[in-house]
């Protein structure tokens, strides 16, 4: 019997060029293999269009996001109500194929009696009430802090409502058991991330510098970025790049003030993965302590030592393969003792146990398929 499957995304989940994007396409692509009739619908804002989703899926459906003062509402978080969608609606309801929602971003139909009898699963890709309580607490920009701080609020009565109406998917262990604590959710497991089709190619010996990525234009990110720069790099005399999406002029100065660093702006993803397999020392600092980073298992995958704080590491199980550290001192401390450190094979050993089985996107797909399916044991 043929399995079709409904998949709501929150964004258009190409070019694959963020965290989010990638376990979206990704799980498309692997389920697809596994003969799954993907039935995807996916809210539209800029990205438009992309013909390459029509390779994995029986039918694409795209819908107008609600931006700016139409999208808010007084009681449900703007990251819902903005991708309220009658159209979307009526497309779901012409058959009773089961429903996977990616993010809480797409979960207002558990609202809606007319859906009260259908399978529904959702994809936790962060705890997003607390993901945007640490927005607010790490932006400096008044109207986002009033911003973020209100999604915290409304996402958290609302997160606490839906958490009994479907079966979830944490992106780890961490994530699922907040759920578990905080709202009584009983429906809920992990299942790691999908990732691109890395073979563990993390090279031994030498690299030339020490190397930060991620999405600049995020306040966090560009956060850890100055931080690295003002307090950490400040005092050593040893190679930094920074590379990323859409960097601020702030940020750029700053980079490029120091003879020992510099930073690359909206490289391509060949010339992303290059600067990943030459660096000696990836760091990934963090202030959001909830989701899993994509950057860190590009790093784990793709480059040589690792070095984390707790909000990067926490509940990941993957603390074996990183060098953790917390204060600017640690980081410097660490940074100077890594960098004439060879990365070993037995490293490399480590990390092919710690992340080949569970980051493997078909054996999580079949997961996914026998959760959906009845089969799950």
């Amino acid at each position: 019997m043929e399995k079709h499957l409904h998949i709501l995304s929150f964004d258009v989940p190409y070019p694959v060029n963020y965290g989010g994007a990638c376990d979206v396409f990704y799980k498309l692509e692997a389920l697809h293999n596994l003969g799954v009739k993907i039935h995807f619908h996916c809210f539209s804002y800029g990205r438009g269009e992309q013909p390459v989703l029509n390779q994995y899926c029986t039918s694409v459906n795209y819908y107008q996001r609600r931006m700016g003062h139409k999208g808010f509402s007084a009681t449900l978080p703007y990251i819902v109500s903005s991708r309220i969608n009658e159209a979307l609606f009526r497309n779901l309801l012409r058959d009773d194929h089961p429903i996977l929602m990616e993010g809480v971003h797409c979960t207002y139909l558990l609202n809606d009696a007319r859906f009260r009898n259908r399978r529904c699963f959702v994809r936790l890709h962060n705890v997003e009430h607390h993901y945007y309580r640490e927005l607010f607490r790490n932006s400096s920009a008044l109207i986002r802090k009033a911003y973020y701080w209100n999604e915290s609020r409304l996402l958290q009565s609302y997160e606490q409502q839906i958490a009994s109406k479907a079966f979830f998917w944490g992106v780890k262990e961490a994530d699922t058991e907040v759920y578990r604590r905080e709202f009584g959710c009983r429906n809920i497991t992990e299942l790691p991330l999908f990732i691109p089709h890395w073979k563990l190619e993390c090279q031994e010996g030498m690299g030339s510098y020490c190397f930060y990525h991620g999405d600049l234009n995020v306040d966090a990110n560009e956060k850890a970025a100055i931080w690295l720069l003002e307090k950490v790099f400040s005092e050593l005399e040893i190679p930094l790049v920074l590379a990323g999406k859409n960097p601020s002029k702030k940020l750029i100065e700053r980079a490029h003030a120091n003879n020992y660093t510099c930073l690359v702006a909206n490289p391509s993803e060949k010339e992303m993965q290059d600067m990943i397999a030459k660096a000696h020392i990836h760091l990934v600092p963090s202030y959001i302590h909830t989701g899993m980073k994509v950057k860190l298992l590009n790093a784990l995958f793709n480059g040589r030592h690792c070095v984390v704080n707790q909000a990067t590491i926490e509940g990941t199980g993957l603390e074996a393969a990183c060098h953790m550290a917390e204060t600017a001192g640690d980081f410097r401390e660490l940074i100077a003792q890594l960098y004439h450190q060879p990365f070993l094979v037995k490293e490399v050993t480590l990390r092919k146990e710690l992340l080949l089985n569970r980051f493997n996107n078909e054996s999580n797909a079949l997961r996914l398929i026998n959760r959906i399916w009845g089969n799950d044991r």
